[in-house]
Parts: C-alpha cells; structure tokens; sequence
C-alpha cells in the first residue's frame, strides 16, 4: 500500500485512524498532495473532493452534524485555507468537531516572496478549540514523540464535551510526490468512551431557588437527546413549568410551545407580566427568536439559569445568574429525581391558552390569504412536508418562517444558526445528504442565499436523495422586515441587493433540471408535482417582494388577540 515517504504525513494519518476520522474532505492543490495520496490509499478513509474550499469546509460540516463524529477538511498552501473561515467559525459557534489540515511552504519561505504562502500558523485565532503547527522533519523518535503528544491534545477536542473544531498546519518541503510501500506505525491506543454524561450534584440551594417558582425552559439549537426530551417532557407535566422550544433543537413534543413568535405576538397588550416567569433555563445554543430576546431583556426573570458547557453566548438576556457546566440531560435527570416542589402555581395555563389561540386563528387566515407571497409558499410546503425528511433552512427569513409552523414529529430541521450567516447553506445540505445516502433531504432557501453558495451546485456527483425549494424574492427579503431597513432609501441596492440573476438558469448551468412556477394561481399544484416527481430536483417560486412584508403583518395582526 503506498503512502506519503514523509513522517509526519504518516503520523497525521494514523492519528486521524486512531481517533475515528472518517471522512476526509479534499480541495485540490500541489502542497496537500502527501495527505491525498496518503488518504486516498488507505481503506479506512472516505475521501471527497470539492474544488471551492469555502464549499467544501461546509460540506464537512453536514457530514458532521448528520453523522455526529469528527470531518477533516484538507487543502493546499496560501489563501485556500482562509476561505475555510466561514465554515470553521459556523463549527466553532455550533460545537461542531472539524479537524483542519492544512498544508504550508516550509518555514524558511513564509513572507520571502513566494507564491501560494501567507502566514497560515494560528490562523483562525480564536475561533478553533486548538492549533498547532508542524515541520517536515527526517524521523526522530523525540520529535515523533513531541508531535504525537501534541496531535493528541490538539485531537482530544474532537471527543471533548465541549466539541469544536481544530486546526493543524503542516510545513511540507519538496519533493511532494514520494511513496513508500512500508510506512511506519504510530498509532497508540486512546481513550474511546467518547462523551461522557457527567453526574450532576443538585444542592439544596438550587433547589430552593426553584421552589414554588414560575419556570420557564428555552430550548436553543443543539438540544437533541432523545434521553433528554423524554426527561423534559416528564418535567414539564409540571403546571408552573413552561417550555418554549424551537424546530433547531431538536426536541419535540406536543405539549411544548414550538413557535415562539407566534405565541408573543398574541398576548395581550399590557398583560406581559403575566407571562414572565421567575426562573429563567436556558439549554442549547442558538435562538432565532428576535422577539424572545426582546422580550426578556424587557422583562428580566428574577434568576437566569444557563446550561451550556461553553462560556459563550450564555448572558443573551443581560440578567444571567447561574452558569451550569453540565449537560441539560443530568439536570432535568436530577430535577426529576428530587422532591421539589413544582406545582404551585399553573403559570403553563396562559401559556398553553396563548399558543392554542394563535393556532386555531392560522386556517382562517390561510383561507382568505391569496397573495403571491411567501408566507403563503411556507404554509403549502409545511402542509406537504413529507415524513421522516431532514429539512435543511437557509438563513435569514426562510427559518424565521418556518418557526410560524408546528413542527412536523419525524422531520429533523438543520440550519446553520452559529453565525446565521447565508453562505455555506446549501454546502451544508449537500454534505450531509451525501453522508446520508438513505435519507430525504429537502432544502429550502431564498434567492440570495442560493446564488450566493452556487458553486456547491459543482459537487458531483450531485445527491438524487437531495431536493431544494428556492423562493425568490429578488433580493435579501429579511430587509422588508427588518424596521428601519425597510423604510431606508438605501434598501434596495445596498440591504436587500435586488438582482435580476436567474436562479433557475444557474442551475441549468450546473446540470440541475428544475422547473419555475410563472403562474402563481397554481402553484401548490407545482409544489405537488415537485414532491412526487423524483426528476424535479429544485422548483423556484417567484414571490411578491413589495407584497411579502405586508402579508406577514396581516397574518401577526390576524393572530393576535383584540
């Protein structure tokens, strides 16, 4: 079997065996060439090749978050690395486990004026868990030793509670080129329990602070545990207890209020008293929720409980009290195993009688809503979502849409919310479709976001279990929404940057058969035939931009109480 000649090659690769990388994601280039041949040889390794770095550090994103183990992502010297940026702070804010390899020219040509070199050591500063940097050396037992000492260090991140992801640097020397049929071994045994649920000791204390109180858990991306869910929905049988949950987390229940905003927007004026709770717990990362947030910097619980292994993102509300380092699965584990007292008041009640109120005034409103908007499209695609799908949303207004809908039981919605940004989306939804060969995808986006990740339409070859819905509004449509953007003079050049790209002539151009709805009277019936049509890989729904804000406002009226 042949492999790279060189010695740190062979260490990396036998590292990256010992520590359960499967999935290696290349870019091609020169400099990397010792991992390719390396990589591409062994029987342990599932390599892919994406051309466009920035692409391919989101694709290892989805075939980690689907798969839930460690991706490396491997590209050439110079500028390739930075575009893996994007991507690495999107794993960073996700704790999401990305090994990153990059290769670099040797040392003593860093910034002496060569091509393809940029000083590349440490360069994702902050937003990686570990670096290290490392030279192409003759074999030496005390540097094979120094190295492997620290790989270790630098790989224990992708088992960690605390994920994240890391990045090597590899200074290789020419020749690039040079096999070797009897590669040395280093690989030693680890440690692979893999996570470990820590035990969580609830003191008196908290549970004083607990008792008899209002509660209120907030479930943030990332909650998914199908211990945990089965534990809060044991906790919140409680009747002081209420659980706001978005369709990112994870966690899924009948009896929890899963669309947020729709449920705020519906309580009565001047009665929001009523519906903050004493203590506040929040779980998971991410909230896509603006009015969540607003709501409770307005209106500030008297103790805000976060349970996150991280220190960041944490104080959202300005008013934290209690920071938990332990998994949200051994604290409601614990809560449900004591004696505290938690029924003393049925704070769910307005809650509860809030949501149904906003759910039972939606048909009517659909009934009488013509308009070719999206908030009519978002309806008709969740009425038609088919089961057991994982849905992939584009950011920013596609999953704040979908957040107005129940979420369907057997769907698992994906969105990359660590930075909200909308590159990288449809990178995302490929990588994990290709992870998950057996599984529905659907893909939903506006125009921008789609265009904008376009050259993951290079990919190939292309996932068939991967569909893609793009509602084009012609331009960034958050910003009708968004007060004070909306109303600018600059809005449409510089906030929504209106187009005239065709979306559909894009993916023409990728080899991606599509079809788009020109007559809006019928497109539900488009939207019939897309799903029962395994030909039609992408349907483009053409929307009202001027009209789309307006018909939100109608509907957040329509449900909101008199």
């Amino acid at each position: 079997m042949e492999i790279s000649d060189k010695p740190i090659v062979q260490l990396i690769v036998d590292q990256c065996k010992n520590y359960g990388i499967r999935h290696i994601v290349f870019s091609p280039g020169s400099r990397n060439a010792p991992f390719a041949i390396s990589f591409d040889n062994k029987p342990n390794f599932d390599t892919h090749v994406i051309h466009d770095e920035r692409v391919a550090g989101f694709y290892a994103l989805g075939i980690a978050q689907v798969l839930n183990e460690p991706v490396a992502i491997c590209c050439t010297s110079g500028s390739a690395v930075v575009n893996y940026f994007p991507a690495i702070t999107e794993a960073f804010y996700r704790k999401i486990p990305i090994l990153v390899i990059s290769t670099d020219r040797p040392k003593e040509l860093v910034n002496k004026g060569h091509g393809q070199t940029i000083m590349q050591n440490n360069i994702f500063g902050d937003h990686v868990l570990s670096h290290e940097s490392f030279e192409d050396l003759s074999y030496d037992q005390k540097i094979i030793a120094k190295y492997t000492e620290q790989l270790d260090d630098c790989f224990s991140h992708l088992k960690s509670v605390l994920k994240g992801p890391v990045h090597i640097n590899v200074h290789l020397k020419e020749p690039l080129y040079e096999t070797t049929q009897n590669p040395s071994s280093y690989r030693k045994d680890i440690d692979k329990k893999g996570d470990m649920q820590d035990a969580f000791d609830l003191s008196p204390a908290l549970v004083k602070s607990l008792e008899a109180k209002k509660i209120l858990v907030l479930c943030g991306q990332n909650g998914v545990h199908n211990t945990l869910n089965e534990e809060l929905i044991v906790f919140n049988q409680n009747t002081n207890v209420v659980v706001l949950n978005e369709n990112i987390s994870g966690l899924q229940d009948s009896s929890f209020i899963n669309c947020i905003d729709r449920t705020l927007n519906s309580i009565p004026e001047n009665l929001e008293e009523e519906y903050v709770p004493e203590v506040l717990v929040t779980i998971g990362d991410a909230v896509v929720s603006k009015k969540i947030k607003a709501f409770f910097i307005k209106n500030k619980p008297e103790l805000h409980i976060a349970i996150n292994y991280s220190d960041i993102g944490i104080d959202s509300f300005h008013c934290i009290g209690k920071h938990l380092k332990t998994s949200a699965l051994s604290f409601f584990k614990a809560l449900n195993n004591s004696t505290l007292n938690t029924n003393a008041s049925n704070y769910k009640s307005n809650w509860e009688e809030l949501d149904e109120f906003a759910k039972k005034r939606l048909p009517s409103f659909f009934n009488t809503e013509n308009t070719n908007t999206d908030i009519r499209v978002f309806h008709a695609i969740n009425e038609r979502l088919d089961k057991n799908t994982r849905l992939h949303m584009s950011n920013s207004s596609v999953v704040r849409y979908m957040q107005l809908f129940d979420p369907v039981k057997s769907i698992k919605y994906e969105c990359n919310r660590g930075t909200s940004g909308i590159d990288g989306s449809l990178s995302t939804a490929i990588g994990s479709a290709i992870a998950t060969p057996k599984e529905n995808h659907l893909f939903i986006s506006g125009d921008i976001s789609f265009i904008y990740d376009s050259n993951a339409l290079w990919i190939t070859p292309f996932p068939e279990n991967l569909k893609m819905i793009v509602i084009d509004n012609q331009g960034g449509g958050i910003f009708r929404i968004i007060d004070g953007a909306s109303t600018s003079n600059q809005l449409e050049r510089y906030f929504e940057a209106k187009h005239e790209a065709s979306v559909i002539e894009i993916a023409k151009g990728f080899g991606i058969s599509g079809e788009e709805v020109v007559n809006f009277t019928n497109f539900e019936g488009s939207l019939d035939s897309f799903f029962n049509n395994s030909a039609i890989q992408l349907l483009v729904i053409r929307t009202d931009a001027n009209e789309n804000p307006k018909a939100l406002n109608r509907l957040f009226k329509h449900l909101k109480h008199a």
